[in-house]
């Protein structure tokens, strides 16, 4: 006896952020008063609270319910209360296995008190009609979840910032909250971290260099600030991660837009959130004002699916990343001497390094592929300041006649695909009616429907990349003019840095050392960004001619 009156009664209370609409009735306070005076009008001894506020009832990892859990696994219990059988969960399957599996192996005596339902009397009717109340439970939950999904997709589809966490860099307009300002101060460091990025540092770089500058991390700063975040406090204010600098550069709302639907989970019990593949998100430019312009965050993008390789000396080049052998086209690996000396650093080609006999030894001093890279930019940026209009006049004739047969290429290769799809629809058609009709196997139908929904799979996002080309080369005079305006901010450049570098360029491809003349002589091949090869000797006979 005395062991049971050293037990506790356990009274939980639990409200939702759906519950909460309901007002009063189920507010944390009513529960508490409801089940307080239940267990001393029935001389329960020992009343104990345990709380979930603001939980989901879908789920029963939550803080105040696993306490009580821990409790009566160590048989500290005797009695758990409820206001009634919604409060415990939402789950039909598993709040019948905690009352009438877990509770009883540990001797606790289950009440839900609106729902008159008691485990001391198993025979009750109300017992029996438990079972039927959680499934009514579930049901709410789902139907609940169903709406609350469709008024969300409604928003989002409208252009509604879904995420009610103002990205780093971002507050929310007060006088209207849907839409966002931006912080001078985070905008700066924002800017910052693409600026590295575009310098060929990668993100491991740009948290140590934040870290060593005392830049406060964005959870930091937004506490400091009043902000709510998400996140813990951290233990180091200036602890900046690779992974944050990476969820930064990854994130297209710095350039505008607002984006929806980035994320979804597969059901109201499973709350893990999965990336959303980009043609399933909704993307609005033009929502807010731009931090980061548009040419430079796609220039990001692809800078951050390159591999920057280090040195064993830790040392890396802005220059990584864009050389290849003009050769084989193989990417050139950057090198570095062990002495520190920085004239050494090099580039040599990665094929040359696995197969000397596959291609010839391509090497290029970074000290030399600097000065022919700048004597190059400054050649074209100059020519561009001088004839603009005769630039513009031989680059669109160039890309047009470029353009008119990767266009040609891509429609023709668009067109096969599209008429493969199509058969493969006919012949889902034919091998369903054959295998209803015995004429195929039930194996051999899997195996060839398997194989067809794969190719066809892979016909389809080929169609969907071929489409895209397409519209980058129709829009080729945007290219141009993009570029030219690009141009007149780097006349007069005399260092090259990696932002301007990644700006301006795409590729650089290098030749063979030339050594005819007695004398070891490079040559270089640039490809810049959204123009391609420009015919620079062509241009300078035109204008000495």
């Amino acid at each position: 006896m005395n062991g049971a009156t050293n037990k506790i009664t356990a009274l939980y209370c639990r409200l939702s952020q759906e519950d909460e609409r309901a007002g009063e009735s189920l507010s944390i306070e009513h529960q508490k008063d409801m089940l307080l005076r239940y267990a001393r009008e029935h001389h329960f001894p020992n009343p104990t609270f345990f709380v979930d506020d603001g939980v989901s009832g879908v789920t029963y990892d939550r803080p105040g319910f696993q306490a009580m859990l821990a409790e009566i696994e160590a048989e500290r219990v005797a009695v758990c209360i409820t206001k009634d059988l919604s409060r415990l969960g939402r789950n039909s399957a598993l709040t019948g296995l905690y009352t009438n599996f877990t509770f009883p192996q540990y001797g606790v005596r289950y009440i839900a008190i609106n729902d008159n339902f008691d485990t001391i009397d198993p025979n009750s009717t109300d017992n029996d009609f438990a079972g039927i109340k959680n499934w009514c439970n579930e049901f709410y939950a789902r139907d609940t979840s169903r709406k609350i999904r469709a008024v969300n997709k409604a928003k989002g589809e409208r252009g509604v910032p879904l995420t009610t966490n103002v990205p780093y860099g971002y507050l929310k307009d007060p006088d209207n909250p849907r839409r966002w300002k931006i912080d001078p101060v985070a905008a700066d460091v924002v800017r910052r971290i693409f600026s590295m990025c575009m310098d060929g540092r990668g993100p491991k770089q740009i948290a140590n260099q934040l870290k060593a500058d005392k830049v406060l991390t964005p959870t930091a700063y937004k506490t400091l600030q009043g902000i709510k975040s998400p996140n813990k406090k951290p233990e180091d204010p200036y602890g900046w991660g690779d992974s944050t600098v990476v969820r930064i550069l990854e994130r297209r709302e710095y350039t505008g837009c607002t984006v929806n639907f980035k994320t979804y989970t597969n059901s109201i019990w499973d709350k893990k959130q999965r990336d959303n593949p980009i043609e399933k998100q909704a993307i609005f430019p033009n929502a807010h004002e731009r931090i980061i312009d548009d040419d430079v965050f796609e220039k990001v993008q692809e800078i951050r699916q390159q591999r920057h390789r280090m040195t064993r000396t830790g040392r890396s080049s802005i220059f990584s990343g864009l050389v290849y052998c003009a050769d084989c086209g193989s990417k050139m690996l950057y090198g570095s001497s062990n002495n520190g000396d920085l004239d050494q650093d090099f580039f040599d080609c990665s094929l040359h390094r696995k197969s000397k006999e596959k291609c010839n030894g391509h090497f290029i001093r970074v000290k030399v592929l600097e000065r022919l890279v700048l004597k190059h930019i400054q050649a074209v940026m100059g020519y561009i300041l001088r004839h603009e209009d005769y630039f513009r006049t031989i680059m669109e004739e160039q890309l047009r006649v470029e353009s008119c047969e990767q266009i040609r290429i891509r429609r023709k290769r668009l067109e096969s695909n599209e008429r493969r799809i199509a058969e493969l629809k006919r012949l889902f058609i034919k091998i369903y009616e054959d295998n209803a009709s015995g004429r195929l196997t039930d194996e051999r139908y899997d195996m060839l429907s398997q194989t067809y929904e794969v190719e066809q799979k892979q016909l389809e996002a080929e169609a969907i990349t071929l489409q895209q080309e397409i519209e980058v080369h129709e829009r080729q005079n945007e290219n141009i003019e993009k570029f030219i305006q690009k141009a007149h901010k780097y006349v007069g450049i005399e260092e090259l840095d990696g932002y301007a570098l990644r700006e301006l360029i795409s590729a650089i491809y290098v030749d063979a050392p030339d050594k005819s003349s007695g004398k070891r002589v490079q040559h270089i091949h640039i490809r810049y960004d959204g123009l391609g090869f420009i015919p620079l000797n062509e241009l300078m006979k035109k204008e000495t001619a």
